[in-house]
């Protein structure tokens, strides 16, 4: 027998704290593939399609069937308008697709919409219904998922990453492809049970090679490794989404053992919630910085929390511009979103000065612009590749017209016109920038960066800035997350 097996992906992390919405165009300017573009784009990629791929495309009794993927740069809530563009290219191009014996599919798990808080359940949902309870579906996750029943209820079985920063998606994808191979080769009827918890675990605790979670994946492996289980998976959450979902979860798969893995998700659920405490961390603010950067190894990465681009955040905070260009800590690498002195620096020519308003543009949460004199070192169209496993797993980044300049305070700004995150040293090596040859560099991230700037860096900071994606989630206003949860309310 043939199995006809599609792969289907809506792939977005939603910020809701942001003004702005994630509209089709961002769609467009990050993956929007049908059909065979999908493999072309991701065959040889460290992401969970290329697992997929690898493992589909190899077996005799498989017809692989590639339908549709939709990804879009972190961002605010997906528009209503570009949700009903995606359900209904989603719902055509599925029906298009012919009848199918199983389905591998692949959200994030932190989509929202305006016009659906749980953009993943309602797309996840609709796919479930148009191929019926009885064709297997079995999908990845990203670890910064915010579980809901929806998107429990409406997949045979999930599998998340085990690693932050992303660096095994491919090995994940590789992962789920073999379970649902097994399931419909008929050597393993797959259980699920997936457990929120009362705890949201905070973004800057979510390192996995670093206790806290070091603690957790411990006991998580040590569960995988029982007879019955094939599966666990560990959900951080996403702390942006002001959703009912929002916070930390498990899932459990055994083989037609439904008893053990409600025990067993259970078990990782208690410790969780008994050791809570533990993953809520200590913030480090601006006034700590000085002290801090002058006993730390250079070169030096100062990892901007509050405008994690990775999060959704807007690119353009200026917290950490204001002070590199106050301080002498040596030269100074930072990356910032502002289309408007880009085109002002394609106006004139290589060697030019010109004295601009940079950053802070956005919204206002992310500080004002900052006036900076810098002298023009090259435009660039802003495409580079990444071959290596980083995080995010992607291959092609651009980040639009880009001009590279050097401040009159001996720093290099890297000013785009697209927002980029910032997941690849290739950013730099691309277009002849030494990263080595910088004292401090700035990304705009939490853990993604480490996976390309660590091979470079001697030590690291977590500034909890100011901003959308601020580490304090405390200071964030919330009207639909669930009670109690740590760390707002005391619990156990």
């Amino acid at each position: 027998m043939i199995f006809r097996i599609g792969i289907l992906g809506i792939y977005h992390e939603s910020n809701t704290f942001l003004q702005t919405a994630t509209e089709w165009e961002d769609f467009e300017k990050g993956h929007l593939l049908l059909g065979k573009e999908i493999v072309d784009e991701y065959r040889t990629a460290y992401h969970e399609i290329g697992g997929v791929v690898e493992v589909l495309s190899n077996q005799a009794d498989v017809d692989m069937i590639p339908i549709f993927y939709a990804e879009a740069t972190p961002g605010g809530k997906i528009s209503s308008l570009a949700s009903g563009k995606l359900l209904g290219n989603l719902k055509e191009l599925l029906a298009k697709a012919g009848p199918l014996d199983g389905l591998m599919v692949l959200p994030h798990g932190a989509a929202v919409s305006e016009d659906y808080p749980d953009f993943d359940g309602k797309w996840l949902r609709m796919v479930r219904e148009l191929l019926g309870e009885d064709i297997p579906i079995v999908g990845t996750l990203d670890p910064h998922c915010n579980l809901s029943e929806e998107m429990a209820a409406s997949a045979n079985a999930w599998i998340a990453y085990k690693t932050n920063p992303h660096i095994d998606q491919r090995k994940t994808g590789r992962d789920a492809a073999l379970l649902l191979l097994g399931m419909l080769r008929g050597e393993i009827r797959p259980v699920m049970t997936a457990l929120q918890t009362q705890v949201a675990i905070s973004i800057e605790m979510q390192h996995t090679a670093s206790e806290p979670c070091l603690g957790l994946y411990r006991l998580a492996d040590e569960v995988a490794a029982l007879p019955s289980v094939l599966s666990v998976s560990v959900l951080l959450g996403f702390p942006y989404a002001d959703v009912a979902e929002m916070g930390s979860s498990f899932i459990v798969v055994t083989d037609h053992n439904p008893s053990e893995a409600a025990r067993l998700a259970g078990r990782l659920k208690s410790y969780l919630e008994t050791y809570h405490h533990l993953f809520s961390g200590k913030k480090i603010g601006l006034p700590e910085l000085p002290a801090l950067i002058e006993k730390a190894e250079k070169p030096l990465l100062l990892l901007d929390m509050g405008d994690n681009v990775g999060g959704g955040s807007p690119g353009d905070s200026t917290f950490l511009l204001a002070f590199l260009e106050e301080s002498d800590f040596g030269r100074g690498f930072m990356c910032i979103y502002d289309p408007n002195v880009v085109d002002q620096f394609s106006r004139v020519r290589v060697g030019d000065s010109l004295t601009v308003e940079i950053g802070g543009k956005t919204d206002r949460l992310h500080g004002s612009s900052v006036a900076v004199t810098a002298e023009l070192g090259a435009m660039v169209d802003g495409k580079f590749f990444e071959f290596e496993p980083r995080h995010g797993g992607q291959v092609s980044f651009d980040m639009g017209l880009t001009a590279i300049v050097q401040t009159t305070q001996n720093n290099t700004l890297m000013l785009t016109s697209r927002r980029i995150v910032p997941f690849s040293l290739q950013q730099l090596l691309a277009f002849g920038l030494d990263p080595n040859s910088y004292q401090v560099i700035v990304a705009k991230g939490v853990h993604a960066p480490l996976a390309a700037y660590m091979s470079v860096c001697k030590d690291l900071i977590r500034v909890n800035t100011p901003g959308a994606t601020t580490a304090d989630m405390s200071s964030l206003r919330y009207s639909n997350r669930r009670k109690p949860l740590f760390p707002f309310e005391q619990i156990g």
